[in-house]
């Protein structure tokens, strides 16, 4: 019996979304067979985005109609994993003051927190991306800081890629309530370790492979996690980047695109 190619040798694959298997409203070529072919081999799929602003059924949505056939319970956001994280320093019932869209008050709702939009009794400030945050937000978020409430980020990425360009994202307006309060959130997105741990889990992962085109998030989420990655040069990074950075920064394997999981590495 000859050596297994990579996919088998992981019994999941938590894959980052844009720059992996999609580009914006395009599916990346080869993508959707490659995904495919390790769902009928039987490894666990897991979506895995740093995205806190649209909700998993959106983003199952989404993959859907590119061609994937993802399941709601196959997404997993950095907005769940903020709102899980809640769950081990808030007691149920007590108010989170949410920065962000609903899709992330609906997180917070559903693991038995009362989402609110103002300082008054916060027990805790959750923080993610909306195009309709304003001062005002930012401000009462300031204040219940200060009062002491806790303070989770479900990302820190400093842009947000669009068509337009790199826009300000989540993290850069996290760097703007730093320096108003002196405080530290904890992170749930990548490169911090909840979100890839909780999609592991939540799939029964014991050998899962984080699969992503940026070495800021999602290589240095997999080191941070203690799993194996890999680097797919569809996005963000390039291969030398990679030789600029020390051996344990490095990702596990590198390759061109997605059908590398069902070769020989």
């Amino acid at each position: 019996m000859g050596e297994t190619v990579l996919v088998d040798r992981y019994d999941a694959l938590l894959l980052d979304l844009d720059g992996t298997v999609y580009r914006g409203r395009e599916a990346v070529p080869g993508a959707v067979e490659a995904v495919a072919a390790a769902r009928a081999r039987g490894t666990g799929i897991r979506f895995v985005t740093n995205n806190a602003s649209r909700s998993p059924r959106e983003v199952a949505g989404h993959l859907t109609e590119l061609g994937f056939a993802a399941a709601v319970e196959e997404v997993g956001t950095s907005a769940q994993a903020a709102a899980a994280m809640l769950t081990d320093l808030l007691t149920p019932g007590e108010r989170v003051l949410v920065l962000g869209t609903e899709a992330l008050a609906d997180e917070v709702r559903q693991r038995g927190f009362t989402p609110v939009r103002d300082a008054a009794g916060a027990s805790a400030v959750v923080q993610g991306l909306s195009p309709d945050l304003s001062w005002r937000d930012l401000a009462e978020a300031a204040v219940a800081i200060r009062a002491g409430a806790r303070w989770v980020a479900c990302n820190v990425d400093a842009t947000l890629p669009t068509d337009r360009g790199l826009l300000p994202g989540n993290g850069s307006l996290v760097v703007a309530l730093k320096t108003a309060t002196g405080a530290e959130p904890a992170v749930a997105g990548k490169p911090a370790a909840p979100l890839l741990e909780q999609a592991a889990k939540s799939v029964g992962a014991q050998r899962p492979l984080v699969v992503g085109d940026r070495l800021d998030t999602d290589i240095l989420g997999a080191v941070h996690a203690g799993m194996d990655s890999l680097l797919v040069l569809t996005g963000v990074s390039t291969r030398a980047e990679v030789d600029e950075l020390p051996a344990e920064l490095r990702p596990t394997y590198v390759a061109e695109d997605l059908s590398v999981l069902d070769r020989l590495p």
